[in-house]
């Protein structure tokens, strides 16, 4: 398997450092947030809000990475069964959620207001949505200046790797995140991954249905029906996996494997906002620059 090789510079991408020093600029009125919802706590970061409880900051360390978590933010759990008496000592005056925990808003009403924002709904463009969510944060913490950077910021990111891609845009694009030696995931238009993959400038290879995050599992002998794409792998990729792949014959056959059209780029979340869209637009571009197969 050809590996592309992953600096991260990037024009228009913000290093953890540039992501943290946003803080200081951060009005000083603005409540004291909880975030249930990777999306919305990513969203917040990325507009100077410091939260005082998130949700699965271990993991989210690993997957998500940039915006980086403040070390004093309290770790309230799993996102779907979070800690609530944690959450009851961390005080929060807003608790960020999202459609998908609508099961818990009751529960987590009773601790504080709840502000949610959908990302993702069926027929509706994610990219959008994420765009939305950024205003609803922005709205309830009146930091609506803050927001409307964000939405501008990312959107001159995507524009600027769009351009940047521009001489390799001839071929279509398989993303995929790895399951076993022998199956793979693809990211289809309805995810955030196959949303900015669009505003890149790049057609999807995958057309099967998906469910905003990836497709089910399926063989890799699906990849050789576009025998012309590219394939972005996004890490991490299962231990088991990957020297499987090396000693694995139908993989080895297929026509991007052979030709060195094939590139890994570092975790990316896929139920993420305009962070990760950005920070998938910035990976993709050093790792096809690097390759140009």
């Amino acid at each position: 398997m050809s590996r592309f090789s992953l600096s991260r510079r990037g024009f228009f991408a913000l290093s953890a450092g540039a992501w943290l020093s946003a803080f200081s600029s951060a009005r000083a009125s603005a409540s004291r947030l909880a975030a249930i919802d990777w999306a919305m706590l990513e969203t917040a970061l990325a507009m100077g809000i410091a939260p005082v409880a998130a949700t699965e900051l271990i993991q989210y360390r690993k997957i998500v990475i940039d915006p980086p978590v403040p070390e004093g933010t309290a770790d309230l759990g799993l996102r779907g069964a979070p800690n609530y008496e944690m959450l009851r000592i961390a005080t929060p005056d807003l608790i960020l959620s999202s459609n998908f925990y609508e099961p818990e808003r009751a529960a987590l009403e009773r601790i504080a207001p709840v502000v949610s924002a959908p990302v993702y709904l069926p027929g509706s463009p994610t990219y959008t949505l994420a765009e939305d969510a950024a205003r609803t944060i922005g709205a309830a913490t009146g930091m609506e200046e803050e927001a409307e950077k964000l939405i501008a910021r990312s959107a001159e990111t995507l524009v600027h790797h769009a351009e940047r891609l521009a001489p390799l845009k001839d071929r279509p694009v398989f993303v995929i995140s790895i399951g076993d030696a022998r199956h793979f995931r693809a990211f289809g238009p309805d995810s955030m991954i196959g949303d900015a993959l669009a505003r890149l400038g790049f057609q999807n290879a995958w057309h099967a249905d998906t469910r905003y995050s990836a497709a089910a599992s399926v063989g890799f002998e699906a990849l050789a029906r576009v025998p012309e794409a590219r394939v972005i792998i996004v890490e991490p990729i299962p231990p088991d996996a990957g020297p499987g792949l090396e000693g694995n014959p139908l993989w080895q056959a297929l026509p991007m494997v052979r030709e060195g059209r094939v590139g890994v780029i570092a975790p990316v979340n896929h139920f993420g906002g305009l962070p990760s869209a950005m920070r998938f637009a910035e990976l993709m571009a050093e790792a096809m620059e690097a390759g140009r197969g």
